[in-house]
């Protein structure tokens, strides 16, 4: 076995790169076509959903197999070769089924343990069977992941580790209220018909909304996805399907949106969502204002000046709540002298520019000085000149449309989140959320069985990889008999029938018991770490023809195949 996987995930790159990098249907049979041409692959596989990219391949040479693999992986994504090569990672035979096992179980996932991860893996399989790219150890290696990842869900609590990214994207819009208090009654609009977007219909269906719109290129499927969500016993809900064009009036109706196609460009532009928002709200919509608050959710103070070289008690001063630095209360009872040195240090801070320019001339302190003294006289007391208060910032109404993006590359422009009204959840910011999300303590126990899998199927193929040189052993020693019978034939021509059969299945059971115990020895000792190398010691040691061997491995390959391609 030498399995090599080439890939890139939300692990291990930014989505800005995830989202370039994301592979069409046909672009992955095309790079499924090209790693086959390649010289150092035998079998190839991919696996491509809204946060990773994976290629699979059975390979000859390590080397050779990780520049060819990540050369096909840069052509057909697009983004260059130097671009993608940081966020590249490689797994090698046990490591990349350790790999394969714990994206299965939901171990790598965006949100841990979500189980929609089985059925993308059913979909890679099914792809490579049926552009007959997956051989033996392929089609062994991806079933074997799908029942690991079922044998995970089902003997362990994995799924309260997390859920489907559908479940966690309308956590995060229903802003810590329960989904389906949030959802209960609201009109939703999903663009796609895929499995994504499938699930996210059917979540929506079970949180309660009133009625789904099903939008879809392919209008037969956007109707027959409508027809299984209004017949499901487990829901009530209205659900229809229209063509792609009647999104804009759609969008305009909905509460929620929620989008997952194969789209290369957006399908929502922040126009058309401001333009569904102010159709629904009679009123143009506005901007965001996006002043950085602070701490306390205000916007940040405009500053007038720092209290650097007041002539104040400061700790005396800013005592009395209430009044600034710069306040009546500072600079009462101040004498002459710190007057006149307050009123320049508040010139400093909060005058105009043309006295800022003129600041530290005769002249200037002079007349500042003049101006307030005739101020004192006039209103009895000093003006008062105090830094403004902190301004609250003004409460954000309420979502009027709350938008779920789960495809990558994007559906709906990032601009939208400006607009006022709308929220936007899409991958990069479930990405940010699903980075604190805490792990259930059933993660250990499901590492613990994808360790024993891994080390269960590594022996397996083990054993399986010298069963060709085992049955190529048995035909030579079958043929070895079938000639020494024929050879007794001509010696002793008088053995009648029932002579001649006992004479060979006495031979036949002599060599039969010679080769049981080293045959059935070499299995076990060739299903351990290290024991590739009992093949070719059988083979030397026996003299075996390699290509009676190979016929042997690629007729129960062929048998293999044909079954695999049966189960698809």
């Amino acid at each position: 076995m030498s399995l090599l996987v080439v890939g890139l995930s939300h692990r291990s790159a930014p989505v800005s790169v995830l989202e370039r990098a994301a592979l069409s249907a046909d672009a992955q049979v095309k790079l499924l076509q090209d790693t086959l041409a390649a010289e150092p692959a035998t079998e190839g596989a991919v696996l491509a959903t809204c946060n990773r990219i994976e290629l699979y391949a059975d390979v000859d040479k390590f080397h050779a197999g990780v520049a060819e693999l990540s050369t096909l992986l840069a052509q057909h994504s697009g983004v260059g070769l130097e671009e993608l090569t940081p966020y590249l990672y490689v797994h090698y035979e046990d490591r990349a089924v350790h790999h394969l096992f714990s994206v299965a179980c939901g171990l790598d996932s965006m949100v841990v343990g979500e189980g929609q991860i089985l059925g993308q893996i059913k979909d890679a399989l099914a792809t490579a069977q049926e552009l007959h790219t997956a051989g033996r150890l392929l089609n062994d290696l991806f079933q074997q992941a799908l029942r690991v990842g079922k044998r995970a869900h089902s003997e362990t609590g994995i799924d309260r580790a997390g859920q489907s990214l559908v479940t966690f994207g309308l956590e995060q819009l229903s802003a810590g209220r329960a989904v389906e208090s949030w959802a209960k009654g609201k009109k939703a609009l999903v663009i796609g018909a895929g499995s994504m977007s499938s699930l996210a219909a059917a979540t929506l269906a079970r949180a309660g909304v009133g009625e789904i719109v099903i939008a879809n290129r392919t209008h037969d499927r956007a109707e027959r996805l409508a027809e299984i969500l209004s017949g499901g016993d487990d829901t009530d809900v209205l659900a229809r399907a229209v063509p792609m064009d009647a999104v804009p009036a759609e969008l305009t109706r909905a509460d929620i949106a929620v989008s997952c196609t194969g789209a290369t460009g957006l399908v929502l532009s922040a126009d058309s969502v401001a333009a569904a928002v102010e159709g629904r709200t009679g009123s143009p919509v506005a901007v965001r204002d996006e002043t950085p608050a602070g701490p306390d959710g205000r916007l940040a103070p405009a500053a007038t000046g720092t209290d650097d070289g007041c002539p104040l008690d400061l700790s005396a001063v800013q005592g009395a709540t209430g009044f600034s630095v710069m306040g009546e209360a500072a600079v009462a009872g101040m004498d002459a002298a710190t007057l006149e040195q307050h009123a320049v240090w508040v010139d400093k801070g909060t005058g105009s520019e043309e006295r800022r320019d003129n600041r530290g001339t005769p002249d200037a302190d002079a007349e500042l000085i003049t101006e307030l003294a005739a101020m004192a006289a006039t209103a009895g007391r000093i003006p008062e000149r105090r830094r403004p208060e902190p301004v609250a910032r003004v409460p954000r109404p309420a979502p009027v449309l709350a938008l779920l993006d789960l495809a990558m590359p994007r559906d709906i422009d990032a601009a939208v989140q400006r607009l006022l009204g709308v929220r936007l959840v899409d991958i990069e910011s479930l990405a940010e959320a699903s980075a604190d999300a805490p792990m259930a303590a059933d993660v250990d126990q499901v590492r613990r069985i994808v360790s024993d899998e891994v080390a269960a199927f590594g022996a397996a193929q083990r054993a399986a990889h010298i069963t060709p040189t085992v049955v190529a052993l048995r035909a030579m020693a079958a043929d070895v008999v079938a000639n020494e019978i024929a050879r007794l034939d001509g010696r002793l021509p008088d053995l009648d029938d029932k002579q001649r059969g006992e004479i060979g299945q006495t031979v036949r059971r002599v060599v039969d018991k010679l080769l049981h115990a080293p045959t059935v020895r070499v299995k076990q000792l060739a299903a351990e770490p290290g024991g590739a190398g009992y093949a070719d010691a059988l083979r030397t040691l026996f003299d075996l023809d390699p290509e009676t061997v190979a016929a042997v491995s690629r007729a129960e390959n062929n048998t293999e195949n044909a079954k695999n391609r049966g189960r698809a």
